[in-house]
């Protein structure tokens, strides 16, 4: 290699070495509509073997954001490249795509090739839980942007759908039931609050969770990832159910939710159907935060919101326990009155 490059601080052979290690974890999301390999100047994908009548692509492109901060402290590197899946794939199959293929760019202050596989193994973990395919990436040697020791992750995703099948909540209307899929945790949002009231109550990553059975760290705790609703939330498609859904992420309920909602209708939410996960209640009281500012920056509990006809609403929760889901109904859709809020959340609004 350049020796005049290595002096600048970065390292060829080590992004040959990475490159190496990732072709395992890349070879477990392969699809029989890739073509080519790991490697090529671009990732490419035979949509024409999918058999839709009038495709329509969807894609999605999100990151991590602070919460990568936790990772390198902590050096728990091998689930972050799930949520850079989770945050990507769950934002397209609310409007009924599937997840075909998906491209990471990570860069980093130094290429150290067993953090970068630990970081593509998350990656192509999330991708086979999404059924997607990883088909290509970059990873960029950034000495001087960032420290030694500094890395970012964001990704892209593709999806399809056909176009009779896409999902724009247009048909949701008053009488409408919302089901409510758990969250594993704090997901991948609210990380910058997390991590000042862990701060300021001098807190370390290392420090035990309190009462905790499984024996965890809070690091390990907080870094639990995104969980990734592709397969139910197309079951539901499938199966001709779901009529609008929201992905609950920054912003919380109040923001997502009335995300999907069509003009003159607004959402009635009950906070007392699902129990509050101990780590919303454990950061709001160290925090001294208050209920409403937690619902609009956590997802407090609920990862994916659905709206289905009350109807079909026992077909759809059905259909949900199938995948595996403990499906919940928080609340339903209402008419609204222009100056009236898009959502009310029973329980946290006065």
């Amino acid at each position: 290699m350049s020796k005049a490059y290595k002096q600048a601080g970065v390292n060829i052979e080590a992004g040959y070495e990475s490159v190496e290690r990732m072709k395992q974890h890349v070879n477990r999301t392969r699809r029989k509509e890739v073509i080519g390999g790991l490697g090529g100047f671009g990732g490419m994908f035979d949509l024409s073997q999918m058999g839709y009548k009038e495709p329509c692509l969807v894609s999605g492109t999100d990151g991590v954001g602070t919460k990568l901060m936790v990772a390198q402290e902590t050096g728990i590197h091998h689930t972050i490249g799930i949520d850079a899946v989770a945050m990507c794939v769950n934002d397209i199959v609310v409007q009924g795509a599937e997840p075909l293929f998906f491209l990471d760019y990570l860069a980093l202050g130094e290429n150290k090739p067993d953090v970068v596989e630990q970081i593509v193994q998350g990656i192509a973990d999330g991708c086979a839980e999404a059924g997607c395919a990883l088909i290509g990436g970059e990873t960029a040697e950034m000495p001087g942007m960032y420290d030694k020791d500094e890395y970012d992750v964001a990704g892209f995703v593709v999806g399809a759908a056909e176009k009779s099948s896409l999902i724009d909540g247009s048909t949701i209307q008053s009488g409408d039931v919302l089901i409510g899929l758990p969250s594993s945790g704090l997901h991948s949002n609210g990380f910058s609050l997390v991590r000042k009231i862990l701060s300021d109550r001098g807190i370390r990553y290392t420090d035990p969770v309190p009462d905790d059975s499984e024996n965890r760290t809070v690091g390990e705790w907080i870094l639990t990832p995104t969980r990734i609703y592709v397969k139910p939330v197309l079951a539901l498609v499938k199966a001709g159910l779901l009529k609008g859904a929201a992905h609950n992420t920054g912003g919380g309920l109040y923001e997502n939710v009335p995300r999907m909602l069509p003009e003159e209708t607004r959402a009635v939410v009950d906070s007392f159907a699902w129990k509050t996960p101990s780590i919303f209640t454990w950061m709001g009281t160290l925090g001294g935060i208050e209920q409403k500012d937690m619902y609009e920056t956590f997802n407090m509990g609920i990862g994916m919101i659905l709206a289905v006809s009350e109807e079909k609403a026992e077909d759809a929760m059905a259909v949900l326990k199938k995948e595996g889901e403990n499906p919940i109904r928080i609340g339903v859709v209402e008419k609204s009155d222009t100056d009236e809020a898009r959502i009310q959340i029973k329980g946290v609004d006065r």
